[in-house]
């Protein structure tokens, strides 16, 4: 699937919500789309870790980690699991670490940086909520396209 964030948004100016401009590309997947569904936690990966053991079907995780800058909420185990269940991409709103082996896996990461430091495991956080960063709600069922130029938010499927 081909997904160019500026096409869609110029086909679609009265679906699309532009998530604001702050998320790094870090996937082997520079381009990705599906349906959503999300995780809201605060430097506890532990639903993070849950979630991408399940089949993904398409769909992208949007991990609402409170704009941490003090830990990782995915690295390369959980991003390999992703993969192989499925999953299109990952958008957290947080850090990500093991940043090489994550450039090297078929699936699409966007988070706002990179941290060295696991979050603790105390089985901490919320699934399948409505959650809000970058201006944009972001619902589950909804529909998240990303690429480099930037991502966005629709209401029902744009491709």
């Amino acid at each position: 699937m081909t997904i160019s964030t500026p096409d869609l948004c110029d086909a679609h100016p009265e679906l699309v919500r532009v998530v604001e401009p702050m998320f790094i590309n870090y996937g082997g997947r520079e381009q990705f789309g599906g349906p959503i569904a999300t995780i809201k936690c605060f430097e506890d990966n532990s639903l993070v870790r849950e979630l991408v053991a399940e089949e993904g079907g398409g769909r992208v995780l949007v991990v609402d980690a409170g704009g941490s800058m003090r830990r990782a909420h995915l690295g390369d185990q959980l991003a390999e699991k992703a993969c192989n269940n499925g999953w299109q991409g990952i958008l957290v709103y947080g850090c990500i670490r093991d940043v090489d082996e994550i450039s090297g896996l078929e699936l699409g990461v966007q988070a706002l940086g990179c941290h060295p430091m696991k979050t603790e495991k105390k089985g901490i956080g919320e699934r399948d909520l409505a959650v809000t960063f970058g201006g944009v709600t972001f619902r589950p069922g909804e529909f998240l396209y990303a690429d480099n130029n930037g991502v966005i938010v629709s209401p029902q499927p744009l491709l």
